[in-house]
């Protein structure tokens, strides 16, 4: 049906549990009572790309925003809206900082708040299964140019070339290989990979299938957390409906390539973020690091080549297939091509998720795409990468986001999580919460990480007690540099970069609390 005018509703965990469902009904009611309902859509969609602001619709092509609305809002909006085309100015504003904020340079992310993501059709209608299709014709070895020419890299934190590691289990002669989604994303402040699959679930599976047929894989597994319950449930749902479609399975689309897909739901634990942690707990087993090499992609899932990769990097790859690696290339840095997405939090006005191009400065993403600080408070520091990441000053404020000027620095993209804060940030509770957050996590397996976290923890409590002093300071960073050195996964080594660099650029947060 042709709606002259379409309500968008974002529907996620965060609306969801804000009553979205109870709004959207009221909606349909209430437009049907007033004759409404043949030229107004009322749509379900996933992430416009920002989050606390309750029930929120976007009216398309009014352009304008409505945000936390309830049901008792319902009548008014469609009277005065809808009827005497008069905007709730109280409840709405001009949508295009919003949309630009949202959709600019999405690549990952554009179909997000546009589709149904429950709807395979919907899908189909923005081009969507083109790119495997495509694939299918050109083939692996043509596929696996592509994808090298794009030079697109892991975006879940490690950055390794995309390529190279489907290329590695491409060559072993194997009956059985895996592709798994790391879609565990226990990082402390990261929910991109969770938006990315409410808003487009499909695009995941394409991106899957892709990968499966390079690499000659024939089954994949979506290992995710728990607690993602409308993620699983919509990827299962988009499964089945890629099943009924002849798009996974046996023979799809007539080539000869067989491949599923099966959800894996974890238990939440953070060390399963760790790709052979993440194997056990599939297996069944305790998920704890296994010793590498061999790596995954020779040895992996029950002992065959497993390509392991995070949600944001697949979901990449219909666009390359579909539009030419060297494309995809043009976008962001020679050395980090394409785009990232981040989730912005903290002391900004506008916090959520958005997707750039690589090698956008951190300035451009607080004051651009966040909103600048609330209450025009000045910038302190950002913490960079997650709880793994890197306290980073206003001295580097205009600092390029991607993996080669982030590593002059030391510093990594990590999960893409970017936490803001003003100059009313108590940094030193900041990175407290930090160490209990690892030392919660840790799985136990060496005694580093199991003692190291548990001495860090104590030392920052010290510290914040007013009962600490400078040796203290340095024995927290020459803990944590011991365990970089000597833990068994990256767990354990991820405590030195929060400590390293709060020592070295806000020692002064510290004397704070020593005194003389």
């Amino acid at each position: 049906m042709f709606y002259r005018t379409h309500i968008l509703f974002v529907v996620d965990d965060h609306t969801l549990d804000k009553g979205v469902k109870a709004v959207i009904q009221a909606m349909r009611d209430e437009l049907a009572k007033n004759g409404l309902e043949k030229e107004v859509g009322v749509l379900e969609t996933g992430t416009l790309g920002y989050v606390s602001k309750g029930v929120h619709f976007l009216v398309y092509p009014d352009n304008l925003l409505y945000h936390n609305i309830t049901v008792e809002d319902v009548p008014q909006i469609v009277l005065e809206h809808f009827l005497k085309g008069r905007p709730v100015k109280s409840l709405s504003q001009p949508a295009k900082q919003e949309v630009d904020f949202a959709f600019s340079h999405r690549i990952v992310l554009k179909n997000s708040g546009k589709i149904d993501p429950e709807s395979i059709d919907e899908y189909i209608a923005v081009d969507g299964y083109q790119a495997l299709g495509k694939a299918l014709q050109l083939g692996r070895d043509e596929v696996l140019r592509e994808i090298k020419t794009s030079n697109l890299r892991g975006r879940g934190g490690a950055g390794f070339p995309t390529g190279m590691k489907l290329e590695l289990t491409a060559k072993l002669d194997e009956k059985h290989k895996y592709i798994v989604v790391n879609a565990d994303e226990g990082e402390a402040g990261t929910f991109k990979d969770r938006l990315i699959m409410e808003g487009d679930p499909h695009k995941l599976l394409e991106g899957m299938m892709i990968a499966g047929f390079v690499a000659g894989a024939d089954t994949g597994f979506i290992y995710i957390r728990g607690e993602y319950k409308l993620c699983i449930n919509r990827l299962k749902k988009a499964i089945a409906q890629a099943r009924e479609y002849g798009l996974l399975g046996k023979d799809i689309l007539g080539s000869g390539f067989d491949f599923d897909v099966m959800v894996k739901v974890g238990a939440g634990a953070y060390v399963c973020g760790e790709e052979t942690a993440l194997l056990n707990s599939l297996e069944g087993g305790r998920g704890n690091p296994r010793s590498k090499p061999p790596y995954p992609g020779v040895s992996g899932l029950w002992g065959k080549p497993t390509v392991v990769n995070n949600v944001e990097t697949l979901s990449n790859l219909p666009e390359i297939v579909e539009n030419g690696g060297a494309k995809f290339a043009e976008i962001g840095t020679p050395g980090s091509c394409g785009t990232k997405v981040y989730t912005i939090l903290g002391d900004v006005n506008s916090p959520g998720l958005i997707e750039v191009p690589m090698g956008t400065t951190l300035s451009e993403i607080i004051f651009k795409y966040g909103g600048g600080l609330k209450e025009d408070k000045k910038f302190k520091a950002a913490l960079v990468g997650g709880a793994a990441g890197m306290f980073l000053p206003k001295e580097l404020l205009q600092i390029k986001l991607d993996f080669e000027n982030l590593s002059k620095e030391s510093a990594v993209l990590g999960s893409g999580a970017i936490l803001i804060m003003s100059e009313k940030a108590n940094m030193l509770k900041v990175l407290r919460s930090i160490l209990n957050f690892f030392l919660h996590e840790s799985c136990g397996k060496c005694s580093s990480c199991r003692i190291g976290c548990k001495v860090l923890v104590g030392l920052i409590d010290k510290i914040l007690a007013g009962e600490g002093c400078r040796a203290d300071v340095k024995r927290l960073d020459e803990v944590s540099s011991l365990m970089q050195k000597t833990s068994f996964c990256a767990l354990g080594q991820s405590p030195a970069m929060p400590i390293g660099s709060m020592v070295k650029y806000f020692g002064d947060e510290f004397e704070k609390f020593i005194g003389e």
